[in-house]
């Protein structure tokens, strides 16, 4: 099995402040606007460098929803940045109404996402944000696993015509992916197995691959699926990768109602039947407490995900 090796830990939002920057030195047409969060949000180096392009709209989250749609109608790129529980959960009517229903060209950004958050707790913490934007029609969902990638997705989603919604965090996480990997839609198999298909998203892309490792010492074959895009799905390399291994576990921080567990879910119980075990938060809120705490608690690191690999295996006989 091939395995996945780092050399640094960096926060993911820094990957979308590094993207945010090179796309205002490359198109003159992307502006930033932010909820009073810019070091938050690692938007430092764009205002540096451009700063008749930024927007501080202060503690007015639906108020930069609706900016950031006029914006498009003169040609801008808007990029909004605040943390995800006010990117969503807060502004859902905005985004709907003023975005999503007419198709507005506005990326929102979305930082200090699930559990991860830590210490703020469930008030900060946004668990169930990949349902509500996933189920605006048009809407792209896009959840990153490590600094690289939310830089290639940052700059990625400046070329695409329509709203887009990109996850990110606040811990630092192993930057394991090569630069520039990042295609909207596209999953990318990150290892070859036979027995069992692990599709994982966010942080728990490098988890899974943690969970693999130990999986092979107990001499079973876990084929790795990090699908960055959650809408749309990519639908065919998942039906390919379960073809093959006969069973699935899905791994992400957010709820299991409403996540990228149950898109699979509904991939497969229309085209391809097939046992199923879910990593995710269950119907519940977070609580205050370390980013490795609570993932340890709520079961979202690498042991859990081999329990449940375990465990649709004996399902699947």
């Amino acid at each position: 099995m091939k395995k996945y090796t780092y050399t640094e830990k960096k926060d993911t939002r820094s990957g979308f402040g590094a993207g945010l920057a090179e796309l205002g030195r490359t198109n003159p047409n992307v502006v930033a606007l932010c909820a009073d969060l810019i070091g938050s949000l690692k938007m430092e180096k764009f205002i540096e460098e451009n700063p008749e392009r930024f927007f501080q709209i202060g503690i007015a989250e639906a108020n930069m929803m609706g900016i950031a749609a006029g914006l498009t109608i003169g040609g801008k790129i808007p990029f909004t940045g605040t943390f995800a529980n006010f990117s969503t959960g807060r502004v859902y009517d905005q985004i709907r109404q003023s975005i999503a229903y007419s198709g507005k060209n506005v990326k929102i950004c979305a930082s200090h996402a699930g559990l991860t958050l830590g210490e703020d707790g469930a008030t900060h913490q946004i668990l169930e944000d990949i349902g509500l934007m996933k189920m605006l029609p048009g809407m792209t969902v896009i959840n990153t696993c490590d600094y690289n990638q939310t830089k290639a997705a940052t700059i990625a989603i400046a070329a695409y015509d329509g709203p887009v919604y990109l996850r990110f965090g606040r811990p630092v996480v192993p930057v394991f992916m090569p630069e520039g990997t990042f295609e909207i839609g596209k999953a990318i198999q990150l290892t070859e197995g036979t027995d069992v298909t692990i599709v994982a998203t966010g942080h728990l892309v490098w988890e899974a691959l943690q969970a693999a490792e130990a999986l092979e010492d107990q001499g079973y074959s876990a084929e790795v699926i990090n699908i960055h895009t959650i809408k749309p799905l990519d639908d065919a390399a998942i039906l390919k990768s379960v073809k093959k291994t006969g069973c699935v576990v899905t791994a992400e921080e957010h709820n299991i109602l409403g996540g990228l567990g149950e898109s699979v879910a509904r991939l497969l119980t229309t085209q391809l039947p097939t046992p199923q075990e879910f990593i995710g938060t269950n119907d519940t809120f977070g609580e205050s407490g370390t980013p490795a705490q609570l993932m340890e608690k709520y079961g979202l690191n690498d042991k859990a995900i081999v329990a449940a690999v375990l465990k649709v295996l004996k399902r699947k006989g």
